[in-house]
């Protein structure tokens, strides 16, 4: 059976898209290296009509199938089981640009496009495509999909989701549902597009997307400023948002321990105030239509009240584009790469209400202090959205195994905490298999219930990405 069905895929994609062995190891480990997973073979689809055949094949076979795009995924939902049952397949070389509509701001994309590529696209038509992710070089539309991803502006755009108008998705079956509608009304029936996007997988294919497009903006403003208290930086976002409107565009929060470590261990990334000594910190970016010195009199205006009310300690707003490329260096490269200098860290990326973030902060950090004296939160993230990263380091006598011996006590304290303050343990990363034992704890057996009947209606064999987001039935917990 086995050998049948990789000929099939073999007459069906051509045997150099059919990898097996060496050929095919790099897609079977997570970008971490922590997970190592096996398949029966990679397959390599050119085009949405291959990936139906190549899901008709499996299914026929009884075989699982593993979606992958970028393989920048944080939670191992595009990485294959240690059975050697599944058939990977990889999206990469679906990358066409299918078409672009500036009257109707749409582009519309196929799933293994580079988010980057998507980005400059609708740049070269005059247009912003304003989805931006850490990892924007390398990720790909459809695992953006997959996992309804967020990054630095949902402050102003939104998720993924808010982004799509339309998708083309090969359901489980291997049948075709071409829904790529430019409309941003269509209420004719249930919302199929939103039940695929975040499903990471688990209910259909995703291979191509068609998504909003937005003017560019005339400038772009960014500040770097100093808050005495985190409490304070959730006083001055509200005191942004009244003054920017939607202009504003960006909100990152950045703890002290972050900053610092960026200082100590990548000294090559400048970081333009003189004094590092207050507690927290935010980058934020207008984005104004009306040109440099518009939006700099805004910026001047509403920071400068902010000083004088108390909210803010210290800023520095840039003068150039150089200089807010600068900026954003902070915090999209130099911040992952200080973490990796400093050891590896526990990571959760969890969402609460932006009104309850202080307490969340405070009181997640004491607890953790209780259990684990030393250890080390390094907090940042979109505060605009309410979406922290609160990643957990050894403290500074330790190695990184002593955090990733307690890993499992670790997690439970954060998702506790996020829990008991309203939150999600899940804001833009997805579930995958390393969340997906916990998913039980924070979910109602209800919404269980509609989770699990939502997968066995699309996918009555449990054949797309088994074992991720939900269990497998008899399946043991993640070791």
């Amino acid at each position: 059976m086995t050998s049948s069905l990789l000929e099939a895929l073999r007459a069906g994609l051509g045997a150099q898209h059919v990898l097996a062995g060496a050929a095919a190891a790099g897609y079977l480990t997570d970008q971490h290296g922590r997970l190592h997973g096996r398949a029966l073979a990679v397959a390599r689809p050119a085009d949405t009509a291959q990936v139906a055949l190549v899901v008709r094949l499996c299914r026929a076979h009884r075989v699982p199938v593993v979606p992958q795009g970028g393989n920048t995924g944080l939670m191992g939902g595009a990485t294959p089981d240690a059975s050697g049952r599944a058939v990977l397949l990889s999206l990469g070389r679906l990358n066409r640009l299918r078409a672009i509509d500036t009257d109707n701001d749409t582009i519309t994309v196929e799933a293994g496009c580079v988010l980057a590529s998507v980005q400059q696209a609708a740049r070269d038509a005059g247009r912003l495509f304003p989805l931006s992710l850490g990892s924007e070089g390398s990720c790909t539309i459809g695992g953006n999909l997959s996992t309804n991803a967020g990054g630095t502006q949902v402050l102003r755009y939104g998720n993924t989701r808010e982004l799509t108008l339309g998708l083309e998705v090969v359901t489980a079956e291997g049948a075709v549902w071409d829904g790529l509608r430019g409309l941003r009304k269509d209420n004719t029936g249930y919302a199929l597009r939103d039940l695929y996007i975040g499903s990471e997988g688990t209910l259909g294919i995703i291979t191509a997307a068609t998504l909003r497009l937005y003017p560019l903006p005339a400038t772009q403003q960014t500040a770097l400023l100093a808050f005495p208290c985190i409490g304070n930086a959730v006083a001055f976002l509200s005191h942004a948002r009244a003054g920017f409107g939607a202009a504003l565009t960006a909100f990152e929060l950045i703890s002290d321990t972050a900053l610092g470590l960026i200082a100590r261990h990548v000294p090559e990334q400048p970081i333009p105030l003189p004094d590092l000594d207050h507690p927290w910190y935010a980058l934020l970016e207008l984005s104004d239509g009306e040109g440099e010195e518009h939006a700099r009199a805004r910026f001047e205006a509403v920071v400068g009240s902010a000083f004088e009310d108390g909210l803010v300690t210290d800023a520095v707003i840039t003068e150039s584009l150089a200089q807010s490329q600068a900026l954003w260096r902070l915090r999209d490269e130099a911040l992952g790469e200080a973490q990796r200098r400093d050891g590896r860290n526990v990571k959760h990326d969890v969402s609460v209400p932006i009104s309850r973030i202080p307490a969340f902060v405070r009181g997640t950090a004491a607890a953790l202090e209780a259990r684990f004296p030393g250890v080390r939160p390094v907090v940042f993230g979109h505060l605009g959205d309410g979406n922290l990263h609160y990643n957990v380091s050894h403290a500074p006598h330790q190695s990184a195994a002593a955090v990733f011996a307690v890993e499992d006590e670790i997690h439970e304290v954060v998702h506790d905490s996020a829990h008991a303050h309203g939150g999600s343990i899940s804001a833009e990363h997805g579930i995958g298999q390393l969340k997906r034992d916990a998913l039980p704890r924070y979910k109602s057996a209800v919404e269980m219930d509609l989770l699990r009947r939502l997968k066995q209606a699309f996918d009555p064999l449990g054949l797309l990405n088994p074992g991720k987001v939900l269990r497998e039935a008899g399946q043991a917990p993640q070791a």
